[in-house]
């Protein structure tokens, strides 16, 4: 699930912490008058905390500050009025009779046409049915957390409170409110009808909570985000996180060997660090080496469970977008994935690698791309490892495939 419309849930916050202190360091010298105050430091994990300190506390005239502040508020101001989202809206009611269920069907599966009733539904990989739509749970998961990340973060820049207010709503509506809330499990996520209820595959829907655990650190201090709901969601993305590691479905998940395992330990390391068990994300982070990149990536970058795929250059984006953002959590813990290349040279670099001639045009997709070829898909992520590699290769492909981009994530990343 890796087409665009899924990929905007993973990159916009892996891109904030790629926003480097150059140029924003000498807005917080000391002045005349003495030191100038440095703001609090937020409690993120997949943005870089420490720089967005370095933002806040910038002089108001500083031009890289006002060109972040003014595309984070504008694009809060565009899902000010959005939501507030909740399971419960959803028109359909999941098998266990509960609406506070997370319900969800497989995207890749169609009504046989040779059937009667259709049923069971047969697999069409990469041709996504319009029949999801009808079940609302997916598409208000990912934007409630998206919404309520850039809400949050606009109020932490800003210290705005109708940002914070409505940050503060949206994940009350889905986490707290005993008639809004979605119950802590994925017990029927993906569903395939004719087959199935649900699915392991279908935890990859959750990986947009990683922007949840965020957002709420960025409220700290927010008079409309109380210790009270704090605590609230931290008891629930507990019980989740126990969930997903003792259930059959989450346990399923684990063990695939694809790009869902790859999101499913980037939950387990995020939600780990927001409970305060740093010891599970640092042995989920380490065992990437050996799980993840070691069996995913071939010594010449080629990952091929996702090369067989019908969109093979999207899922080969979205499994190292997700070990990228595995790799920005284990440096804060002391677990190298960065660099860590196995002896036979398989990493997340060599992955880089054999991706980029086909994204600048110096060589030809010659695998599967039935949604359409688009080479500057690989921006972003690009644009993370210019900032952590510092390789000029990089950085001159940053440049070809950048054609003005001017969305937020961008904006953050050029101004580093």
């Amino acid at each position: 699930m890796f087409m665009q419309q899924n990929l905007r849930f993973c990159s916009s916050s892996l891109a904030l912490s790629s926003i480097l202190l150059a140029g924003l360091q000498t807005s917080i010298a000391q002045t005349a008058g003495g030191t100038k105050s440095i703001a609090s430091q937020p409690r993120a994990f997949l943005m870089d905390a420490k720089m967005l300190v370095h933002i806040k506390s910038a002089a108001s005239s500083d031009s890289r500050k006002q060109e972040v502040v003014k595309a984070v508020t504008t694009t809060a101001d565009n899902v000010m009025h959005e939501g507030p989202f909740s399971v419960m809206q959803k028109s359909v009611v999941p098998p266990g009779d509960d609406k506070h269920d997370y319900m969800s069907q497989a995207p890749y599966f169609w009504a046989d046409p040779t059937k009667p009733n259709g049923l069971p539904y047969i697999r069409r990989d990469g041709q996504r049915n319009p029949e999801l739509k009808k079940i609302s749970d997916h598409d208000y998961l990912g934007r409630m957390a998206e919404d309520a990340r850039n809400l949050a973060l606009a109020f932490y820049l800003t210290g705005n409170t109708a940002y914070g207010a409505r940050a503060a709503l949206l994940l009350r509506t889905w986490f707290l409110d005993p008639q809004t809330r979605m119950n802590p499990n994925l017990e029927f996520g993906q569903g395939i009808p004719g087959i199935n209820t649900g699915r392991g595959i279908g935890l990859i829907e959750t990986r947009s909570l990683t922007s949840v655990t965020d957002a709420a650190g960025l409220l700290a201090g927010s008079k409309d985000w109380s210790a009270a709901d704090q605590a609230g969601l931290s008891a629930w993305l507990q019980q989740f996180l126990t969930w997903m590691r003792t259930s059959e479905k989450g346990e399923a998940e684990d063990a695939a060997k694809n790009n869902h395992g790859t999101w499913y330990d980037l939950q387990v390391a995020d939600y780990a660090l927001f409970l305060g068990d740093r010891q599970l994300a640092i042995d989920t982070l380490e065992r990437v080496k050996t799980r993840r990149i070691a069996v995913q990536i071939e010594p010449d970058g080629r990952q091929p469970l996702e090369l067989a795929r019908t969109n093979a250059f999207s899922y080969s984006i979205g499994n190292l977008d997700g070990l990228m953002q595995l790799a920005w959590l284990g440096k804060q813990v002391g677990v190298d994935l960065w660099d860590f290349r196995t002896e036979d040279k398989r990493s997340i670099r060599a992955a880089l690698d054999f991706l980029l001639p086909y994204a600048t045009g110096a060589k030809q997709w010659d695998y599967q791309q039935i949604g359409g070829f688009h080479g500057d898909a690989l921006l972003h992520v690009l644009q993370r490892a210019d900032v952590q590699y510092e390789d000029p290769r990089y950085a001159a492909a940053i440049e070809q495939l950048n054609k003005g981009k001017d969305d937020l994530d961008t904006v953050l990343l050029r101004n580093h």
